[in-house]
């Protein structure tokens, strides 16, 4: 029964780091680390396609792919990769999947790939994917590496669908603005009255720039407040006299 009882604690302690590890990669990535907010990686993507939601969305989504994608390959095959051409490997890797999403998007939602354009195809140049391959991928166990990849993605996501409903929000006034691309019965919902005349400047490239500098803004004045609670939560022990 000891012996038993031993193994029973000592596999509870093995599943303790790997869950923290996985807690930590999640946060990494949708937070700590977020590729719009904190790392500034993709600005040509981010700040050109977020004008409406559902362009953003879409996007996010599509890299999203990607990367978990990119980063499970990259991971599962780092040892068979010569260190010297790692990185020409990666981006053939990367170009690989990035066109059979190229073609999903075309063959079935194709009006919405007239809209996104040359920036579905540019996920292959994008920093965030290869810069992800590259240092945590080609380094870890591939059910890692996946999940890194979808966290990043997902952080990046989160960014994208923020600034594309605020911006559209904003600036016409509704959300969901093309959401007929994808779904044609649903309409756009009319978030502001109707009388509203709208911000141009919102949708157009300067409105990228300061709304996604308030998003970092937003985001450093979050985690000052929660740094300054937990300082105020633990007071300095008293001097010894």
């Amino acid at each position: 029964m000891s012996d038993s009882a031993n193994e029973m604690d000592s596999g509870a302690a093995a599943q303790t780091p790997s869950a923290a590890r996985w807690k930590d990669i999640t946060w990494n990535g949708v937070w700590k680390q977020n590729t719009g907010m904190v790392q500034i990686l993709g600005l040509c993507p981010i700040l050109a396609i977020s004008n409406t939601f559902v362009n953003a969305v879409s996007l996010g989504l599509a890299t999203i792919l990607v990367m978990a994608l990119a980063n499970v390959a990259v991971s599962a095959l780092r040892n068979l990769i010569p260190y010297e051409i790692r990185i020409p490997v990666f981006i053939l890797i990367i170009a690989a999947l990035v066109t059979v999403v190229d073609l999903a998007f075309n063959a079935w939602l194709h009006s919405l790939y007239l809209v996104l354009g040359i920036f579905i195809p540019l996920i292959v140049t994008n920093c965030i994917v290869l810069a992800r391959v590259e240092a945590f991928a080609a380094k870890n166990a591939p059910l890692e590496s996946t999940l890194d990849g979808i966290a990043m993605g997902v952080g990046l996501l989160l960014v994208l669908a923020i600034l594309g409903g605020t911006r559209e929000i904003v600036g016409t006034g509704q959300l969901l603005g093309s959401i007929d691309m994808i779904f044609p019965a649903l309409k756009p919902l009319q978030v502001l009255p109707a009388d509203y005349p709208g911000f141009l400047a919102a949708i157009l490239p300067p409105g990228a720039f300061i709304f996604l500098g308030l998003l970092i803004a937003g985001k450093n004045w979050i985690e000052a407040r929660a740094a300054a609670r937990a300082g105020s939560s633990h007071p300095p022990a008293a001097a010894a006299h």
